[in-house]
């Protein structure tokens, strides 16, 4: 397997006496699309400050491309692009204006591959009006433009479809997506919207209160976990007999959630019957990510509710 475009290892922050980041641990490999899926105040936009170098870590190692982020900054950000908030740009000069002010900022970008991206992200019958007119969405089509300028390997953006109707938010995805297959571009963003991140993503990092709580990977490389209710009678010594079994029960309700296969339900069934339950149904379901998401964040409400 190849090395990893961005390698974070054991990554803390500190700010005063709150830390904000837990030892965070992470790859993105390339062509991959990754959220970085939290609540507000979880610690995404500190992380993502942290990568482009707007703020200091306490400890820990980035590596991006390769090249350390301590001793060889430079070279390491030269792999990066970055939309961090909303991009920035010079109202009363046009887009084409806009882009051609960035592309001076790096070596060796022509007019063909301005051309290019503007095409790519679909501004080129508006690239020569002024940015003062642009909607958001233009704006933000724009923004990518100029950070893919210089072909980087490492595309970061932090929360990227804030404020966007839900047509300019599908055109971003879509942008997104020709962007990692089409140049092989390594994408991370960070995001507090499930839909975002299922529509789009490859895997899923879920982080809350400062650490990395879980980790999904959606689009078939692998499949999700599969799950199965039963509505069994007498629940007790079902949920006994389940655990035995190592189906890994959980109460739900009057119900009993079951780690099981879609077709491995007909021998569970036959099982359960043959152990004299009384089976009223078996329903199967495969975990999406709102409920790993849910699972996670209910857990850290319940433990501080406790602690208080």
């Amino acid at each position: 397997m190849t090395e990893p475009i961005l390698h974070i290892e054991g990554l803390d922050k500190t700010i005063g006496k709150k830390q904000i980041l837990k030892s965070i641990s992470m790859d993105v490999r390339q062509g991959e699309i990754i959220g970085l899926l939290g609540p507000n105040g979880s610690g995404k936009t500190t992380l993502i400050r942290i990568i482009v170098g707007l703020l200091k870590k306490n400890s820990g190692t980035i590596t991006i491309n390769g090249f350390q982020h301590d001793t060889e900054f430079e070279k390491a950000l030269e792999s990066v692009g970055a939309i961090v908030e909303n991009p920035e740009f010079y109202p009363y000069l046009t887009g084409w204006e806009n882009l051609k002010h960035f592309a001076n900022m790096h070596k060796q970008i022509t007019e063909d591959r301005l051309e290019e991206v503007i095409e790519r992200v679909g501004l080129t019958n508006a690239v020569h009006d002024k940015v003062k007119t642009y909607s958001l969405g233009m704006r933000q089509r724009l923004g990518i433009a100029q950070a893919i300028l210089h072909r980087p390997k490492l595309l970061i953006l932090d929360e990227p479809t804030n404020g966007l109707d839900p047509g300019g938010m599908k055109d971003f995805r879509e942008h997104l997506k020709e962007l990692a297959e089409q140049e092989g571009t390594s994408i991370l963003f960070a995001t507090h919207l499930l839909r975002e991140v299922e529509d789009l993503c490859d895997r899923v990092i879920i982080i809350h209160k400062g650490e990395i709580q879980t980790e999904v990977t959606l689009h078939g490389a692998y499949e999700k976990e599969e799950k199965a209710v039963i509505e069994i009678q007498p629940a007790e010594e079902a949920f006994a007999w389940l655990s035995e079994q190592q189906y890994e029960p959980e109460k739900n309700g009057d119900s009993i959630t079951v780690s099981v296969s879609k077709k491995n339900i007909p021998e569970l069934n036959r099982s359960l019957v043959g152990q004299d339950f009384l089976v009223y149904s078996i329903t199967p379901y495969s975990e999406s990510l709102e409920d790993e998401f849910m699972k996670v964040t209910t857990a850290f409400q319940e433990e501080g509710e406790t602690n208080v």
